[in-house]
């Protein structure tokens, strides 16, 4: 798939023209798929020393809403991001975080419902969760790991996002289990669809040979309906498996909110836990 030839389109609404912030985001535009007729911009962090290190190779997140973590000229608040780079920057250099490889995937505004939910709600439509995990993971990953030096294997490879991206993080990561091995959940929208998500980790769980390393968080900020919603998650994982400490996190966050400055406060605790430097 040639990335190339897509470079003249017309930008998507809300994404503007020009060069990353920084010389270790390299933006790619127009991304392409034949499972969902909306093309999408994408944003690759690389880690301190990447390209002084040729012959390294690194692990990988994968990260939904892709335009409100680096650059704040694309984010839905105009300024306002995960500020992902600098966090992880601070982390790899203080020795708490493996160098890794981000990818940020854009969402195609009007269709970001559709594609971030695994089941159709009989009053907001979506459900088409499944398309976009095939774009995901028959496209986009193989199309990746053609251009960056990253490591495929399951162990290596993370998925991530908040909100419905956190939805549609948790049934991708167990949907693909034998192809994710970590995953951020941040503030996820358990209630879509009469909260059917946690029905799907009772009927998921049995076929999953090895549990995703979890971390699930929600602010205590965000509505009481949410922090219940939360909750009810992880009894559910640790019903089904997940070992607190183990393959699991659960984070109540105090003062947290449902915005992206919230969010880009648990980036270093979240890559600290998931993507940990090597001992020794």
């Amino acid at each position: 798939m040639n990335l190339d030839a897509q470079s003249s389109h017309i930008a998507p609404r809300g994404i503007v023209s020009g060069d990353p912030p920084h010389p270790r985001l390299r933006l790619h535009r127009g991304f392409p798929s034949l499972y969902l007729h909306d093309k999408r911009d994408l944003i690759v962090y690389v880690p301190p020393g990447y390209d002084k290190h040729p012959e390294r190779t690194y692990p990988v997140l994968y990260m939904q809403d892709g335009q409100n973590l680096f650059d704040g000229r694309t984010s839905f608040i105009p300024g306002r991001t995960w500020e992902m780079k600098e966090h992880a920057d601070a982390a790899i250099r203080a020795g708490e975080v493996e160098p890794l490889v981000i990818v940020g995937i854009y969402n195609t505004g009007d269709r970001r419902l559709a594609e971030y939910t695994h089941e159709r709600d009989w009053q907001m439509g979506g459900g088409e969760a499944d398309l976009y995990g095939l774009l995901l993971t028959r496209e986009l990953m193989p199309w990746i790991a053609s251009q960056y030096r990253v490591r495929t294997e399951r162990e290596a490879t993370g998925l991530g996002g908040s909100s419905l991206g956190g939805l549609v993080t948790l049934y991708l990561g167990l949907r693909h289990a034998e192809r994710f091995g970590k995953l951020a959940v941040l503030s996820p929208s358990v209630w879509w669809a009469g909260k059917s998500i946690l029905g799907y980790v009772n009927e998921c769980a049995p076929q999953i040979w090895e549990r995703p390393r979890v971390w699930l968080d929600v602010g205590d900020r965000e509505g009481h309906r949410t922090l219940q919603d939360a909750e009810k998650l992880h009894r559910r994982l640790k019903a089904n498996g997940w070992r607190p400490g183990e393959s699991l996190h659960y984070e109540r966050v105090h003062g947290g909110t449902h915005d992206e400055a919230s969010w880009a406060r648990r980036v270093r605790p979240m890559l600290k836990y998931l993507f940990p430097a090597p001992q020794g």
